[in-house]
């Protein structure tokens, strides 16, 4: 069951938050660009500020993710793995998994196939 849903850009992104087990598991559904990143970077940090290090993404619904998406997401890579913890990517559309590639982020992060890899156990 979903605890959190953060709020949306009118029709273009929102993101869902849950806790499973010792993960925080974050859905954005939408384009993540410089106009809507600020909407997952508060879910992010609230999950980090509250010590819930192990942070997975569902990226199934993810449609699209610029540069500013991908800055946010190595950022809470580096607070994440500072406390002990890391950030999971799960499901990434073939779109969303190019940028990663053609950047050189898919080195940097833990990616799974299904949302259910990504999750301890």
């Amino acid at each position: 069951m979903y605890r959190q849903h953060i709020g949306s850009a009118p029709g273009r992104f929102r993101v869902d938050v849950r806790t499973v087990g010792a993960s925080e598991v974050l859905t954005p559904v939408g384009e993540l660009d410089h106009h809507t990143a600020e909407l997952l970077r508060t879910p992010l940090d609230q999950a980090l500020d509250e010590g819930r290090v192990r942070l997975v993404l569902d990226c199934s619904q993810l449609e699209f993710c610029d540069s500013t998406g991908l800055n946010v997401l190595l950022g809470a890579r580096l607070r994440a793995e500072a406390a002990g913890g890391g950030v999971h990517l799960a499901a990434m559309r073939p779109t969303v998994a190019r940028v990663f590639e053609i950047t050189g982020a898919d080195a940097v992060f833990t990616l799974h196939d299904t949302i259910e890899s990504a999750l301890p156990g």
